[in-house]
């Protein structure tokens, strides 16, 4: 069974006119999430990989199994206010207004190669933040890695050469 039947699409949340992508019946079945997390791993076979970035919330799930099965550090990008260290922060447009993510400063270290995973590309606006942070602190993008990718909303073009890898198009 393809993944996409794991996606459950929910009218008007987390407002009126959006078409949100739930994953939770993605997570419920070990047979799907397994599966899901071989694509993802399929994808990074000849790079080398010092970190995972995991983008609050969902992409913390399999951000961590990423880390995890690559034996590597795995790093939290949150909303502000919820990281107990010192961090640096970026901010991106949404469509109803703007939000910020922060990053400990003590994360990554100049030359690290970075994974970022989260679970949508939608617009572009958070994986773009989140590649801001990872540089500032002098880390290497090797991947941008999500589970989806709503590809009618042109997110990709925001996030110039860097490699971009979905194990699911929309």
């Amino acid at each position: 069974m393809p993944l996409q039947a794991y996606i459950r699409d929910i009218q008007d949340f987390p407002k009126e006119g959006i078409l949100f992508k739930d994953i939770t019946p993605l997570l419920l079945n070990p047979t799907a999430r397994e599966e899901c997390l071989e694509i993802l791993l399929s994808q990074l076979k000849d790079l080398q990989i010092d970190k995972v970035v995991g983008v609050e919330s969902r992409g913390f799930f399999f951000g961590m199994l990423l880390a995890e099965r690559l034996g590597v550090g795995f790093i939290p990008v949150r909303k502000p206010k919820k990281l107990p260290y010192t961090t640096i922060k970026a901010s991106y447009a949404l469509e109803y207004g703007t939000d910020t993510l922060e990053m400990h400063t003590d994360a990554i270290k100049k030359g690290d190669k970075v994974l970022i995973h989260d679970d949508v590309l939608a617009t572009g606006g958070t994986a773009k933040a989140v590649c801001e942070l990872v540089h500032e602190l002098g880390g290497e993008i090797v991947q941008l890695n999500f589970l989806m990718e709503l590809a009618f909303l042109n997110g990709r073009e925001k996030l110039g050469a860097i490699p971009v890898f979905a194990a699911i198009t929309y």
